[in-house]
């Protein structure tokens, strides 16, 4: 019992101390956290969504030409990113959705080295909306010889 209490007061500290931004549409709710000084305007540590009516699973995105899947902008990692993200923001909008509906993103690179880069082309790309929940992975190599960048997307939509 005693431990259920100290348990209780400590997620209340921390919420207490938590800054949030939200989105309210009727019922729905999506919240962003952050409780680490740290992190604030870096990524969201968590992400809620309550009473969502649709969730939007973008697949891998990177600067694959839409015609023919060329990869675009070959030795060019942040034109690779801001073309990433303008082909995000058009699947968004083709599902009724906007940046500011973003609950989490993945970014996987090759190279560690485009990790500040990376996040200034998403702050670009997400503007005055939240920062969602995030993870930035370094991998040897991604799905197409010559891509530098690729981001998951998972959105939400209220009633």
């Amino acid at each position: 019992m005693l431990v259920r209490l100290m348990a209780s007061l400590m997620m209340l500290a921390l919420l207490s101390c938590a800054e949030a931004s939200a989105q309210v549409h009727a019922d729905y709710k999506k919240e962003s956290f952050n409780y680490s000084e740290w992190t604030k305007g870096k990524f969201s540590e968590v992400v809620t969504v309550t009473n969502a009516n649709k969730f939007i699973f973008l697949s891998g995105t990177g600067a694959e030409r839409e015609g023919d899947g060329e990869i675009l902008f070959r030795d060019d990692f942040m034109a690779q990113c801001t073309y990433a993200y303008s082909k995000i923001k058009k699947a968004l909008q083709a599902q009724g959705a906007t940046m500011n509906d973003v609950v989490r993103t993945v970014t996987y690179t090759t190279d560690v080295r485009f990790f500040r880069d990376a996040l200034k082309c998403r702050a670009d790309a997400f503007g005055n909306a939240p920062i969602p929940a995030s993870t930035f992975l370094v991998v040897s190599q991604l799905a197409w010889p010559f891509m530098t960048i690729e981001i998951d997307v998972t959105a939400a939509l209220g009633k």
